[in-house]
């Protein structure tokens, strides 16, 4: 695959960071209040020393035991592993760092170890709208075996799926045609499942939102669950690519509609999903 430009330049944003000291409640609201999914974790040489995802957060959240949320910091649940590239790096060596490693962003290093920015999946894609010269099409590159599940499937089918096949998202299919799709992220605390939202009393949203008790916070879930199906919080009618259109086509459907996977249809038929993770393996590739 060519690249009209291939620098990692081009790609890099900058980033919200936080401070090790910063706590979780704080961190979680940066998150919501800036809609980003990572926040690096810098010292005050501004050099990274972590970074903290939605699904750090999560974990943090059912791990904390007895002790007050509130007196949780970043630097007691954020990744200390990182994975940094420089400005002098390419395109393709982030996303082959990216696919090594399953991870969704990349931090970038200025010469003297200090946070430059971060590069994520989305970036990636948009690499596809201007740079790449190859006529690529999304049945090159897209996952044609497709976790499905049916629209009266129970949630703790769809939670087992994701579990099991370590992905973020299911497509909901009737007579094989997509009709709705479950990600990851509606089985996240940190962002209100939507049955939770629209059936649960304040009270219970509240209790729900900051419940200090692990083993309550999960019974409770679990009892909103047996009660509902995946039509029941899917996203319904879901924005689907066609086999034939280019990968560009696909990108472009991802970022302005905020969503990292589309269901592929041949004739209005599922046959596949396209991903901002199978775009970078192609990147890497």
């Amino acid at each position: 695959m060519r690249l009209r430009n291939s620098e990692i330049q081009q790609v890099i944003r900058n980033s919200i960071t936080v401070s090790p000291s910063t706590t979780l409640l704080e961190a979680r609201d940066v998150l919501l209040r800036h809609k980003v999914g990572r926040l690096p974790v810098v010292e005050s040489n501004k050099k990274p020393v972590g970074i903290v995802t939605e699904k750090d957060l999560v974990r943090a959240i059912y791990a904390h035991g007895g002790r007050s949320i509130e007196r949780i910091l970043v630097r007691d649940f954020m990744s200390k592993k990182l994975i940094t590239l420089k400005r002098t790096d390419t395109i393709r060596d982030c996303a082959k760092k990216m696919h090594q490693n399953k991870i969704s962003s990349i931090i970038i290093l200025e010469n003297n170890g200090t946070l430059a920015g971060i590069v994520t999946k989305t970036d990636l894609a948009s690499v596809f709208l201007t740079q790449v010269t190859d006529p690529i099409t999304v049945s090159d590159i897209m996952t044609s075996k497709v976790v499905t599940v049916m629209p009266a499937d129970s949630l703790l089918l769809v939670e087992s799926l994701l579990v099991k096949y370590r992905i973020s998202r299911v497509v909901v299919e009737r007579n094989r045609r997509p009709v709705g799709m479950i990600t990851n992220r509606d089985f996240l605390p940190a962002k209100m499942p939507r049955w939770i939202r629209e059936f649960a009393s304040p009270k219970e949203v509240e209790d729900f939102r900051l419940n200090p008790k692990p083993d309550e916070f999960r019974m409770n879930q679990l009892s909103y669950i047996l009660s509902f199906r995946a039509e029941d919080i899917m996203t319904a009618d879901p924005i689907t690519v066609g086999a034939n259109e280019a990968v560009s086509t696909a990108a472009l459907l991802m970022m302005r509609n905020g969503i990292s996977g589309l269901p592929v249809v041949r004739k209005s038929l599922l046959v596949g999903i396209v991903t901002k993770s199978d775009i970078v393996r192609a990147l890497a590739d």
